[in-house]
C-alpha cells in the first residue's frame, strides 16, 4: 500500500512522502473513521444484512506450506443501509460466533436519535426478542420474516404484538403475499451491497481485531463516497 500511495503521489505531480507500513499500523488501530452517511429527510427505511470477511494470517500460511488442516477464522460484518440513498449508515464487526440477530441492537444505535427510523428490514435471523424489542424501541416497523414454525410469543414486551401480528397476516396471506406487501423484497438493495463490500476485498491485511474493524469501516466509507458521487438510473423494461 505505501508503494502504491507514493505512486499515485508521482502521478498527481506532487512529492509528498508516503507513510511506511510501520508507521500506519500502530495509528490504524485507534483511527476514528466517520461513514460519512446522508442523514434521512423523510424518514429511514434501514435494511440489515452480514456476511463474512476471512481473516489470513500465519494460520493461512501454514496450511498452504505444510498442507495441515486448521479451523478457518472470519470476521462477520454487519451492515445496514438507507434503502433509498443505498449509503451505508452503521456497521459492527464481530467474530464469526455472534449471530446477526445480537448485533441488530448495535447497528441502531448507531443511528442518531433524533433521526427517525420507519422500519427496519431483515431476513429471518433477526426474527429475536431482542431484535423486535430495539425496533419497537425506537419507534419502528419490523419488516422481518416470522421463522418457519415460528409460534406466536406470550410473553408480554416491546416488540411482540407487532411480530405476532406479522405471524398472523403470514397465516392468513401466505409467506409469498406477506413478502410483496410488506416489501420485504427490498432488501435485495443490502446484499447488492454487501456484495459491493466484498468486491473492495474478500480478507483483511490487518492482524489486530482493532486494525480489522478500521480497515473495514474505511471500505464502508468508500462505498458512501462512491455512491454519493452518483449512482445509475435504473429503469424496468416490461
Amino acid at each position: 500500500m505505501p508503494g502504491l500511495a507514493q505512486s499515485l503521489l508521482r502521478l498527481a505531480g506532487l512529492d509528498w512522502p508516503a507513510p511506511d507500513y510501520t508507521t500506519l499500523c500502530p495509528r490504524q488501530k485507534s483511527l476514528l473513521v466517520g461513514l460519512g452517511g446522508r442523514p434521512s429527510a423523510g424518514g429511514l427505511h434501514l435494511l440489515v444484512d452480514s456476511t463474512g470477511i476471512k481473516m489470513i494470517g500465519e494460520g493461512e500460511w501454514k496450511a498452504r506450506k505444510h498442507d495441515v488442516s486448521y479451523r478457518r477464522q472470519w470476521r462477520k460484518v454487519h451492515i445496514s443501509i438507507d434503502a433509498e440513498t443505498f449509503d451505508v449508515r452503521a456497521i459492527a464487526v464481530m467474530s464469526n460466533a455472534v449471530g446477526d440477530g445480537q448485533t441488530l441492537p448495535d447497528l441502531l444505535a448507531q443511528i442518531h436519535e433524533d433521526e427517525t427510523i420507519v422500519t427496519v428490514g431483515g431476513d429471518g435471523a433477526y426474527d429475536t426478542s431482542g431484535c423486535h424489542a430495539a425496533i419497537d424501541a425506537r419507534g419502528s416497523d419490523p419488516v422481518i420474516p416470522v421463522r418457519r414454525n415460528g409460534k406466536a410469543w406470550t410473553e408480554y414486551g416491546l416488540g411482540v404484538q407487532a411480530r405476532n401480528e406479522t405471524l398472523r397476516v403470514m397465516k392468513r396471506l401466505g409467506r409469498a403475499i406477506w413478502k410483496k406487501w410488506s416489501g420485504y423484497h427490498r432488501r435485495s438493495l443490502v446484499e447488492t451491497k454487501m456484495h459491493c463490500f466484498k468486491l473492495l476485498g474478500q480478507h483483511v491485511a490487518a492482524h489486530t481485531f482493532e486494525g480489522q474493524v478500521t480497515e473495514l469501516k474505511v471500505r464502508a466509507t468508500i462505498l458512501n463516497r462512491s455512491s454519493q458521487i452518483g449512482i445509475p438510473n435504473i429503469i424496468r423494461i416490461a
